[in-house]
């Protein structure tokens, strides 16, 4: 078979080319503002709902291609949904912010009219509820162990953290908000860190506690709101306030508020989303 061209050469191609040719595939998109309760606001995560999975390598180019700090992937399963998340450079195990906007699209957007809705990931079952006017995920928590402060975490940041710990990500811990808010990293030396990211917090002065997050080695030199990084940020606070209910302020550019609380060795993080974008994506072989 052949079609021809604007300049009226023939080109070959197979049938399933031509078939792709006629009818492309169109992937709906939505791009969700989380941990906020305005657009322009938060962290912006893009969500992809699927039939059936696409192929890795496509999964990581639509990801690549939208350029955020995370896209996500669902497809039905018979009690919920089966998720994955991509960085524009890799695929990661667990993430918050995209899991929030997963479940805003569910239930503002396509109408699942579940009481919760249940995400399988790569870091076990996951879910989501509507409460008090937040969508609360209920994430597992991590424990943390202290450890030395990396040189190259100390010239990264022009300053020494009063106490360090590791888990998948290094937690540095500083004296106050305002060291937090005056940190301006060296993205290039905490690429060398072997950690997926980095997590600095201080005591907030108007909320329990704040943070930021790095995840230069990931493609994100700086994540605006960071669910999953609270997975290790409460048990923390949990133990150095003694209490297991908190509000937290991330404090990215654009910024982002979560209200949170300890349960066992269960978190739950709490947010606002507000639509942005929806659209389709549109894929021609």
């Amino acid at each position: 078979m052949a079609r021809w061209t604007k300049k009226n050469k023939r080109t070959s191609f197979s049938y399933q080319q031509l078939i792709t040719w006629w009818f492309p595939m169109k992937i709906p998109i939505y791009q969700i503002d989380t941990f906020t309760e305005q657009v322009f606001k938060g962290n912006p995560a893009a969500v992809c709902p699927l039939e059936d999975w696409l192929p890795d390598d496509v999964l990581q180019s639509i990801a690549a291609e939208n350029n955020l700090s995370e896209t996500a992937f669902f497809i039905p399963a018979t009690d919920g949904y089966h998720i994955r998340w991509f960085t524009p450079t890799v695929e990661v195990e667990l993430c918050g912010h995209a899991t929030l906007a997963s479940a805003h699209v569910l239930f503002e957007l396509l109408d699942d009219e579940s009481v919760d809705i249940i995400f399988h990931s790569m870091s076990g079952e996951l879910s989501v509820t509507q409460k008090s006017g937040l969508l609360e995920m209920n994430f597992p928590g991590y424990q943390l162990s202290e450890c030395t402060t990396p040189v190259e975490l100390i010239r990264a940041f022009g300053t020494e953290p009063v106490q360090v710990f590791k888990s998948d990500d290094y937690l540095a811990v500083y004296e106050s908000e305002q060291d937090i808010r005056d940190l301006s990293p060296d993205f290039e030396l905490l690429k060398q860190l072997d950690c997926r990211g980095i997590i600095v917090t201080a005591q907030g002065s108007t909320t329990d506690f704040v943070s930021r997050f790095f995840a230069p080695r990931y493609g994100i030199n700086e994540d605006p709101v960071t669910g999953s990084a609270h997975c290790v940020l409460v048990p923390y606070w949990a133990s150095v306030l003694d209490k297991t209910r908190f509000t937290a302020a991330q404090l990215s550019k654009r910024g982002g508020f979560l209200k949170c609380e300890l349960i066992g060795d269960r978190v739950l993080i709490g947010g606002k989303a507000v639509t942005y974008l929806e659209g389709f994506i549109t894929l021609v072989s």
